[in-house]
């Protein structure tokens, strides 16, 4: 009756009920983590990775894909039985509450709004080498002009445009794209290799391990192999858009992580076997290319394969075209989950006729335009690492929590061993974070200050009681993200003081994360608290209602 009589009060509610669609399949899926993790960086990556640890590099592939293949199934399992939209913020919400939710996704939400931006300007870079205006002084800089910036906004306008066509239409735009995407590294690969593969490279110049297991760790960390790989999460804030998603789901993120761990190492091995031994005099430290398409161009220079500068070329604009777009695609599913877990007002949670969350498209867009505008681009990729990786810890502990308070569910994954997985993923989440160094580390802790600021504002806004609040269930979070901040500071990783180091670090890292760990799944909700929150923001609106 009170619907009725105000038809405002009745759209309103209508629009709230309406839900994303499931339009994506398994090629969709698949391909949305694939344009995640191939980015702009396969151009760079043999070249940091081979430094660190020479041609044990491709042993480093190996370790980051089973690293981050742990990590992946920790998702499958969950968003198989709980596939929603922003996953990474909605997930501890069903397992920890609404605090771990909310601080959790901010810190997400931050990390992937400034995605979209650095990838066009990775772009840019590689049309800088004709066009010198968009950038001031060297593009490896990243500081644009004037002119470039509205270039820039002019990008990040069309990943809002095909994002707003609906998941449907850009899931075939990035399948495309990514087909591209994928073809270019793997031609490059062969190519290198049919021009010049000398194997003795492989043990030349201190031998295969050349700095050994330390080095091969190093290169896991900080060259590249992990911030490659993680790209993977894309697929798992797009779950709520997925067709059969308990099946597609754990499918789409395996199959995308064995095709990339593939392609990377196809480049690293042809990488590796094409330098002229003269390259190596100074040892694989000193390895340098000062070719503007990067050192992958410059193998190809070195060999007189004059055709395919134009391809890197291309791939180097398509790739990270490709990145932003999944970017801008994900982000706005993670503040439409902000939206629906209160961080965000509900303003928000509004989709368009196509079902996608258009408001959620335009904020991002906005906040783009400041980081384009405003924020260092050395800044802004710092911040990106910072603020993303503390949201993977959510996976594991979400599915061992979960096989306790919803052992029901019907589970056509369910991950192997997950008493024994499902901590060592979380292991790694923690070195992941570690691993970015200090200087990464207290942006994060910035990062995390200002989301609790926002959460209480927020809370305070929506009259919520804080004895209400799911304090108890956030609780291991304090100590989890003090102690990455103590073990970081004291590291000797990017700007740490350098007392404790590897093997030690390593050591501490992972015992201090076995211990956050045993506790965050003490500190669970209780089965009952967990059900009436999937019951909430689970359900699915009646067949009967038609979205407005």
């Amino acid at each position: 009756m009170l619907l009725m009589a105000n038809p405002l009060h009745f759209r309103h509610a209508m629009r709230s009920r309406r839900k994303l669609k499931r339009s994506m399949g398994l090629m969709g899926l698949t391909f949305v983590a694939v344009g995640g993790i191939v980015g702009s960086g396969w151009l760079f990556a043999p070249l940091l990775a081979t430094r660190l640890a020479g041609p044990a590099a491709i042993v480093a592939w190996g370790i980051g894909g089973v690293a981050m293949l742990l990590l992946a199934l920790c998702f499958a399992e969950v968003m198989g039985i709980l596939p929603v939209a922003g996953g990474i913020a909605r997930i501890p919400h069903f397992t920890h509450g609404d605090v771990t939710s909310a601080l959790l996704g901010w810190s997400a939400w931050v990390g992937y709004n400034t995605a979209a931006p650095i990838e066009t300007i990775a772009m840019l870079q590689y049309l800088a080498v004709d066009w010198h205006w968009l950038f001031e002084g060297s593009a490896a800089d990243g500081n644009l002009t004037w002119r470039g910036s509205f270039v820039a906004m002019g990008v990040l306008g069309v990943f809002v445009w095909i994002n707003a066509m609906g998941v449907a239409a850009f899931s075939k735009a990035n399948t495309a794209i990514t087909w591209v995407k994928l073809g270019i590294p793997v031609v490059v690969g062969l190519a290198i290799m049919a021009a010049r593969f000398e194997p003795s490279n492989f043990h030349a110049a201190g031998g295969f391990a050349p700095f050994g297991a330390e080095g091969i760790f190093a290169a896991v960390s900080s060259g590249g192999v992990i911030f490659a790989l993680i790209g993977f999460r894309h697929a798992i804030d797009m779950a709520g858009e997925v067709k059969r998603p308990n099946v597609t789901i754990p499918l789409a993120l395996t199959i995308s992580l064995v095709i990339c761990v593939g392609i990377y190492g196809l480049l690293q091995v042809a990488f590796v076997g094409a330098l002229e031994p003269s390259v190596l005099k100074e040892g694989w430290g000193k390895i340098d290319f000062g070719h503007d398409l990067g050192p992958v161009a410059g193998v190809a220079a070195a060999l007189g394969i004059a055709w395919m500068s134009i391809l890197l070329k291309a791939g180097g604009v398509i790739s990270p075209f490709g990145g932003g777009l999944v970017a801008t695609g994900s982000m706005a599913r993670l503040g439409y989950a902000m939206a629906e877990s209160r961080v965000f007002p509900r303003y928000f949670a509004h989709l368009s006729k196509k079902r996608v969350p258009m408001r959620c498209l335009w904020l991002d867009y906005a906040f783009g335009g400041l980081v384009v505008f405003f924020v260092p681009f050395a800044e802004a990729v710092a911040l990106n690492g910072a603020a993303i990786t503390l949201s993977f810890a959510a996976g594991p502990l979400a599915v061992c929590a979960l096989r306790q308070q919803h052992p029901e569910a019907e589970r056509r994954f369910r991950m192997p061993l997950v008493n024994v997985f499902a901590p060592m993923a979380f292991v790694v989440a923690t070195l992941i974070i570690i691993w970015s160094g200090w200087d990464t580390m207290w942006r994060l802790l910035l990062t995390m200050v200002v989301g609790v600021v926002v959460f209480l504002v927020r809370m305070r806004q929506e009259r919520v009681r804080f004895d209400r609040l799911d304090l108890r269930e956030a609780s291991w979070l304090l100590p989890f993200i003090g102690g990455i901040g103590v073990i970081s500071y004291l590291g000797d990783y990017g700007g740490g003081r350098g007392i404790l180091d590897e093997p030690w670090l390593f050591v501490v890292a992972a015992v201090f994360a076995l211990l956050v760990f045993w506790f965050g799944h003490r500190v669970r909700l209780r089965n009952e608290a967990s059900a009436k929150y999937r019951e909430r923001y689970m359900t699915e609106p009646p067949p009967d209602i038609t979205p407005l």
